[in-house]
């Protein structure tokens, strides 16, 4: 695969050295990611997906329709900015802000900050919503416990104080 990406142009192989996308590779890198997450969020908001599970589905859909068909949904949806986990759909001629790379697990106790995006990952997701912790959630760390213990956290949305493991709050994005 990695001789045909470059055989095609869109990598920068030197082996044992690395790779890297060359600038055909990075536009063609935003296409499809801005396909995947606009079905994700048909999938979610008309369709009733859980978000623990879209991804499987949309991984399918976005190698499968025309351009025109995800430019039509688009406008569907209202040109939505973010996917339903929060994270920034690439405008049609690539262009778009850049997510936070700051984690839950980077604030200190006494500090806040709104939950912005999650990884896409099936069993953090889980995780997530049986917690009820949701994108765009205001929160505040109360206290982080020592050896990779959890986070304590409060939820200013709700009033509601939660626990967040110690592994789980590297892959919560917030600002």
């Amino acid at each position: 695969m990695v001789n045909k990406l470059a055989k095609d142009g869109l990598i920068i192989h030197a082996p044992y050295a690395g790779i890297s996308l060359t600038e055909e590779g990075v536009k063609v890198a935003e296409a499809l990611i801005r396909r995947h997450r606009i079905w994700e969020t048909f999938l979610v908001e008309k369709l009733g997906y859980k978000l623990a599970d879209v991804h499987k589905d949309a991984e399918v859909l976005e190698h499968t329709v025309s351009e025109e068909l995800i430019d039509r949904l688009e406008d569907f949806l209202g040109h939505p900015q973010k996917c339903p986990h929060g994270s920034v759909i690439p405008s049609k001629d690539g262009v778009y802000p850049e997510d936070s790379h700051v984690v839950l697990n980077d604030l200190k106790p006494g500090q806040s900050a709104e939950v912005e995006h999650f990884i896409d990952n099936h069993d953090l997701l889980e995780y997530l919503a049986d917690v009820k912790l949701n994108i765009g959630d205001q929160v505040e760390i109360l206290e982080k416990l020592p050896f990779e213990g959890p986070l304590n956290v409060k939820v200013l949305n709700t009033g509601e104080e939660i626990s967040i493991g110690y592994k789980a709050a590297h892959y919560i994005f917030v600002k």
